[in-house]
């Protein structure tokens, strides 16, 4: 039986508990591995995460077309590294998603 990646509230938790601050530096490895996504600020890090485990190809795919949702490239790579950036991480095995901090709004 397939669970709905909305209504998955015990996986929402899991994630949500596993999600944490990481400096670039730290997640380095992981992007020469070429196992690091980005996931934009517009969208919600835990609820990407949690579709991408149950594999919903149509909001992924869509993410992906938008820009929203990608492979960490090599020039934001190299802007975070010189900028020292922390970055919000949540795993999804291969995966490391990292989005950067929102930036607030006053």
């Amino acid at each position: 039986m397939k669970t709905n990646p909305e209504k998955d509230t015990d996986l929402r938790i899991k994630v949500n508990r596993e999600t944490a601050r990481l400096p670039w530096s730290e997640l380095q490895r992981h992007f020469a591995q070429g196992t690091v996504i980005y996931v934009s600020e517009e969208l919600d890090l835990v609820d990407v995460a949690v579709r991408i485990s149950h594999d919903d190809k149509a909001n992924i795919a869509k993410w992906m077309a938008e820009g929203k949702v990608g492979k960490v490239s090599d020039i934001q790579a190299q802007t975070w590294t010189e900028s020292d950036a922390t970055l919000w991480t949540s795993v999804v095995s291969p995966f490391v998603l990292v989005q950067p901090e929102k930036k607030s709004v006053h």
